[in-house]
C-alpha cells in the first residue's frame, strides 16, 4: 500500500483535568501531543496503516516528547525537522460541559510555523501516496510555502490529496483572510472534510446541499460534512448520501475529527496499492462502509481524554 504523508502543526496540548470550566477557571493541566495533521498520521498508524509526518518542532524537551509520541503510535518521523532557534508550540485547552473546547495558543513564532519549502524533498513522495494537510499551516510564512510546495509535488506524483480545513480563527489576522485562503485550496483536494460550522463559515449558505454545491469543483471527488451526533453527509460528483453516527457518551471531542479523517484515509489506503478513487467512489456500499468505519474511529476518540492517546486501534473499531 502507499503511505499517507501528513504535513502541518505538531504541538503540545495542555489539557484540563477538570471538565466544564473555562480556561480562566482551570487549575490543573496535563500535557499531551496535539496538532490536527499529526493526529491524523497517528490515527492511521495506530490502526495499522503507513503514515509519515512532515513538520517542525523545537529541539527542546517538548519537541523530543512529541517525536517520541508519534513514534510510539507507529508514525514514520524521518521527515520531522528540529529547530535550534524556535521553540515547540503550545496550546491550552478547556473542555466545556458539552465536550466542546476552547483554545489559547502560544506560537510567536513557534517551530511549526518556520518549516520552509526548501526543507521539503521530492523523494519523500511516491505514486500511490496520499497527501493530507490542513489550513493552520497556510496561515504564516514560511510554512505556507512549505505546505504549497508539498502539495505541488504530491500533485505531480499523482497522489490522492486530502484537505481538512480545521478552521482555527484565533490564529488568523482576519476571518475573511481565512475564508479566502481555504477556498483557494479547497478545489485542489480530491477529498475534503468539513464540519457543519466550517461549511457555513466558508459559504454563508445555511442549506447544506446548496453550500456544498457552491464549493464542489476542480479536483474534488469526495466532500464530507461531519455533524457530530447527527452523522455525516457524503457528497461525490454524482450523488449525496447520509451516514448515521455511532451513539456514545462523549467526554472530550479533542481529536475526534482527526480520528475520523485518519479512519477514512486508512480505509482508503487499504483498498488497493494503486487505488482508482473514482471507481471506488462509484461503489456506494464501499463508500458507506468507509464512512461508517471513520465514524467509529471518531466516536471512540470522544469517549477518551486527549488526542493521540485517545485514538483507537483496529481491534477497538472492530
Amino acid at each position: 500500500m502507499g503511505k499517507v504523508i501528513s504535513l502541518g502543526e505538531l504541538l503540545i496540548d495542555f489539557m484540563p483535568k477538570e471538565k466544564g470550566k473555562s480556561l480562566k477557571e482551570v487549575v490543573d493541566f496535563e500535557k499531551a501531543a496535539g496538532g490536527a495533521p499529526a493526529n491524523v498520521a497517528a490515527a492511521i498508524a495506530k490502526l495499522g496503516g503507513r503514515a509519515s509526518f512532515i513538520g517542525k518542532v523545537g529541539n527542546d524537551a517538548f519537541g523530543h516528547f512529541l517525536e517520541e509520541e508519534l513514534q510510539n503510535a507507529g508514525v514514520d518521523t524521518r521527515f520531522l525537522v528540529k529547530s535550534d532557534v524556535y521553540k515547540t508550540a503550545l496550546a491550552f485547552v478547556s473542555n466545556q460541559a458539552n465536550g466542546e473546547r476552547d483554545f489559547m495558543f502560544y506560537r510567536d513564532p513557534s517551530a511549526d510555523m518556520m518549516l520552509t519549502a526548501d526543507e521539503i524533498e521530492e523523494a519523500w513522495f511516491e505514486k500511490g501516496d496520499i497527501y493530507h494537510f490542513g489550513s493552520v499551516s497556510l496561515i504564516d510564512h514560511p510554512v505556507k510555502e512549505a505546505t504549497a510546495q508539498a502539495l505541488s509535488i504530491a500533485e505531480t506524483k499523482g497522489a490522492i490529496i486530502s484537505f481538512d480545513p480545521n478552521v482555527r480563527l484565533p490564529l488568523w489576522d482576519q476571518a475573511e483572510t481565512a475564508k479566502e485562503c481555504i477556498r483557494r485550496y479547497f478545489n485542489r483536494a480530491h477529498i475534503v472534510k468539513v464540519s457543519e460550522e466550517e461549511l457555513f463559515f466558508l459559504t454563508g449558505v445555511k442549506k447544506e446541499q446548496e453550500a456544498v454545491l457552491t464549493l464542489f469543483g476542480g479536483a474534488n471527488k469526495l466532500v464530507l460534512v461531519t455533524k457530530g451526533s447527527k452523522g455525516s453527509s457524503v457528497y461525490t460528483a454524482g450523488s449525496m448520501l447520509e451516514v448515521e453516527a455511532v451513539k456514545v457518551d462523549a467526554q472530550d471531542t479533542t481529536g475526534a475529527g482527526d480520528a475520523f479523517v485518519g479512519g477514512l484515509l486508512y480505509f482508503l489506503q487499504n483498498e488497493s496499492k494503486q487505488i482508482d478513487l473514482e471507481a471506488f467512489l462509484s461503489n456506494e456500499t464501499k463508500v458507506v462502509e468507509m464512512v461508517q468505519f471513520a465514524g467509529k474511529c471518531g466516536a471512540i476518540t470522544t469517549t477518551r481524554r486527549g488526542a493521540i492517546p485517545a485514538l483507537p486501534a483496529l481491534n477497538d473499531v472492530k
